[in-house]
């Protein structure tokens, strides 16, 4: 075992999402791609990497998230989520399979959804525990990487749930929305999984609070032109408003 190599290893993984063994091996042209792929073997059982096809995603970037916590944000702004979440049930249609995102936004929707027929695929095990009060639902929550601050899930297994669902409508909450930087998020892995979400729904509605207006977090799952309407409590500050009108998104005041 060469310590030295696992110690630049471990640098490299602490300094970027995702690592590739290509990297490794160019990094590394004299040690085998065997060994390469069982110093990734060491690094997951440590807990600093998870392996996947073609390398390790960094455990530092899937698990530290730049959003306030779940609790911290329940309280915030409740006429405006409620009024938002309104706005969003009036999207719906009954008999339609629907993608219910993670966040406080989308518990206030979930409390206050009618009880219809409907197919409703979540990664917040926390909505779809309000969503099992209702009789009629039909609800899928996904399975993986539970981040805490949020409760919600990510990561490969629930890409892979998802990637066998047809979703006619997306329900998804960003942590920031700006002109710049489009629709971010404060985790990678979750941001993956949005992204994922934006390119196959058929329709995509974001919901996003007056609170996280102008801000950018670290990553960014997409921009306006996948995006089919934004529902909002405020006007729209005028930067981010023609950017999204520019994408093609119906912008709806609560």
């Amino acid at each position: 075992m060469n310590t030295i190599r696992r110690e630049q290893v471990k640098e490299m993984l602490h300094s970027k999402p995702f690592l590739s063994l290509k990297e490794l091996m160019e990094k590394f042209p004299n040690v085998s791609s065997m060994t390469l792929r069982r110093d990734i073997d060491y690094f997951e059982s440590q807990g600093e990497a998870i392996k996947v096809r073609g390398g390790a995603r960094s455990m530092k970037f899937i698990t530290t998230s730049m959003e306030e916590s779940f609790n911290l944000r329940l309280y915030e702004n409740m006429s405006g989520k409620e009024k938002i979440a309104r706005k969003a049930i009036e999207m719906i249609e009954t008999g339609r399979s629907i993608f219910l995102d993670s966040g406080t936004t989308m518990l206030k929707l979930a409390t206050m959804l009618p009880d219809e027929r409907l197919s409703i695929t979540t990664t917040g095990p926390n909505i779809a525990l309000e969503l099992i009060k209702k009789s009629l639902p039909i609800i899928n929550l996904v399975g993986g990487m539970l981040n805490r601050d949020n409760i919600s899930v990510s990561g490969t297994q629930a890409l892979n749930l998802l990637d066998d669902i047809n979703i006619d409508t997306a329900f998804l909450v960003p942590s920031g929305m700006s002109a710049e930087d489009g629709l971010t998020s404060g985790n990678y892995s979750e941001c993956e999984l949005k992204q994922f979400i934006l390119n196959k729904a058929r329709r995509v509605v974001i919901l996003m609070d007056s609170s996280k207006l102008g801000k950018s977090l670290p990553y960014t799952f997409g921009d306006f032109s996948k995006v089919s309407a934004i529902i909002t409590d405020r006007v729209l500050p005028p930067d981010i408003d023609a950017a999204a009108r520019a994408g093609g998104a119906e912008i709806i005041i609560a």
